[in-house]
């Protein structure tokens, strides 16, 4: 069990949206993100599970 937090950032390294942000016990988990309302851009996504931590980028196109 840990505390795990998916945090989504714009290009400028901005908060955009925080996805989750609970206790979790080990597992595999499916998030579907409504993008939506933000722009057309580069974004990137910050995962952190206990003392672990991994940042990707990903491309959102309209």
């Amino acid at each position: 069990v840990s505390e795990v937090r998916l945090t989504v950032y714009n290009a400028l390294g901005q908060k955009v949206e925080t996805l989750v942000n609970e206790t979790q016990s080990p597992g595999t988990y499916t998030l579907h993100w409504d993008g939506t309302a933000l722009p057309a851009g580069l974004y990137f996504y910050e995962m952190s599970a206990g003392n672990d931590r991994a940042t990707r980028k990903m491309i959102l196109l309209k």
